[in-house]
């Protein structure tokens, strides 16, 4: 597929989310999908082969919980590739994000894409989440844990008042007792993903 399709198939998306997005955000991203298919034939950073359905299953998936963060710090856990917080970065500047895995190979193209994307105050770091240390006033997960795991190995991570968004498919009821104590859902959202089949939802955890 051209970029110039890849680019009609991002805007279609965008206004199917309702997002208004920087007027370089669009490009930003493609050039960032760019990047990752290149390092993807070599590194096998992502199952997700097609750029068609890398715009679906990880730019307009990632973008569908933007309305739903919040303030000036956000670490993104297991973040593989940069999902979700190299979208959210560009659709959203002005934050300090850190992307957290444990993967040196997806670390160092981490690393590369925010030199080559120019991502300011945007950082890479590999590392466990139990090791790590900080406050962060929102933490994204997409298909990292159970919520049990998550806030177990991370939970000391969110700052009081903090929103942590957990990306889940619709099998995730049953996880919902597993949340440890100290904790709690506060909100929870059906994520409509334009051109994307799978049910999706976004479970909005905070501090008890």
């Amino acid at each position: 597929m051209t970029r110039a399709l890849l680019h009609d198939r991002l805007e279609h998306g965008l206004a199917a989310l309702g997002l208004a997005l920087p007027d370089d955000a669009p490009r930003r991203l493609l050039d960032y999908l760019a990047l990752l298919e290149r390092w993807n034939a070599t590194y096998n950073l992502t199952a997700v082969r097609d750029p068609a359905e890398m715009v679906t299953r990880h730019l307009l998936d990632s973008l569908a919980i933007l309305p739903h963060v919040h303030g000036s710090t956000l670490a993104d856990l297991g973040t593989g590739p940069g999902l979700p917080g190299i979208p959210l970065a560009i659709a959203a500047p002005g934050r300090e994000i850190l992307l957290v895995d444990s993967n040196g190979k997806k670390v160092r193209f981490l690393r590369e894409a925010i030199r080559a994307l120019k991502l300011e105050g945007v950082r890479a770091v590999q590392s466990r989440v139990e090791d790590l240390q900080g406050q962060f006033e929102c933490i994204t997960a997409r298909a990292f844990a159970s919520l049990a795991d998550m806030l177990g190995w991370g939970g000391h991570l969110l700052a009081s008042g903090g929103s942590w968004l957990a990306m889940k498919g619709p099998s995730a009821e049953d996880e919902l007792a597993g949340i440890p104590a100290g904790f709690r859902l506060c909100e929870r959202h059906a994520l409509q993903v334009p051109g994307l089949e799978a049910e999706r939802q976004l479970l909005v955890l905070g501090r008890t």
